[in-house]
């Protein structure tokens, strides 16, 4: 009994102390305009939840910062849509993270908004017509 004790408290204790930002595999769509083509690639991002809170009394001088889950370090691969032919337009870089943390939304480089369009969105078809 004393184990399942341990176990559930180290459970409860590792979710509410710990972060959980990690990274996570997703499938993003990648095309070009020149192309009018769409395709799918696998990459990993970060995803997770960090420890953030929200106080009802807000004082100017002290705000309250909240942090989201996001890269710490990216690396961008290449790839080749076809459709293109051999112009240069026919290869897109991506982002790629290969670590994560928590911190505040860099508005620099990071889509920070509530809701965008997602990682699977594609203006034209698989098959290349709109």
């Amino acid at each position: 009994m004393k184990t399942i004790h341990c176990y559930m408290l180290l459970v409860c204790w590792k979710a509410l102390c710990c972060y959980s930002c990690q990274l996570t595999n997703i499938t993003i769509a990648v095309e070009r305009e020149e192309c009018e083509f769409c395709i799918t690639v696998n990459a990993t991002w970060c995803s997770g939840y960090c420890f953030t809170r929200d106080p009802v009394y807000k004082y100017p001088p002290a705000s309250s910062v909240q942090q989201t889950c996001t890269f710490k370090e990216v690396v961008y691969e290449t790839v080749k849509i076809p459709g293109c032919g051999d112009h240069p337009e026919s290869f897109y870089s991506y982002p790629v993270a290969t670590e994560c943390h928590c911190d505040t939304c860099d508005t620099d480089s990071t889509d920070c908004t509530v809701r965008g369009l997602g990682p699977s969105y594609c203006s034209f078809s698989e098959n290349g017509s709109k």
